[in-house]
């Protein structure tokens, strides 16, 4: 898998430091656990709260900065698995846009770790690539279902 991870934040309190390491770690084992290809890539990236609030009235038609934002490159139903084309370009599922500091009020509001707050928007960012939504109740079970047993399978309870 490639994951690319990138921080382009202009702040970055020292209390919000987060090891890119650790999340794409994570990100992997997310994919994996979805039966994706090892050739498959994906965009992580860290941003503000402006471009945040900017990319989410642009694209979500919402004001203000929200905590996770992604863009599939495809139209999939949840659970399916994108096949790579033989001899072809590696799978690309889009670009999950996160914004610690949103994460970092709603992991202080919930009295959660931030850690596991970042977790949950890499897996929550990487489900809606994959199909996953939650604007419908029942899709919004499925999918928290999935993130449970996703995090569970790395040893965190979804907050």
């Amino acid at each position: 898998m490639t994951v690319t991870f990138i921080d382009d934040r202009n702040i970055a309190a020292a209390s919000d430091q987060f090891v890119s390491d650790e999340l794409i770690a994570l990100a992997e084992a997310t994919l994996s656990a979805e039966g994706l290809d090892a050739g498959t890539e994906v965009a992580i990236t860290l941003i503000d709260a402006v471009p945040m609030a900017e990319l989410n009235q642009s694209h979500m038609g919402k004001a203000g900065p929200t905590d996770v934002l992604s863009f599939p490159l495809e139209n999939l139903a949840p659970g399916t698995v994108p096949q790579p084309i033989s001899a072809g370009p590696p799978v690309s599922l889009g670009d999950v846009f996160i914004c610690p500091e949103v994460v970092g009020d709603n992991a202080a509001a919930a009295r959660v770790p931030l850690r596991d707050e970042m977790a949950l928007m890499v897996v929550h960012g990487l489900l809606h690539l994959l199909g996953y939504d939650h604007v419908v109740d029942s899709e919004a079970e499925q999918m928290e279902q999935r993130e449970r047993d996703l995090m569970a399978s790395i040893g965190l309870v979804r907050p």
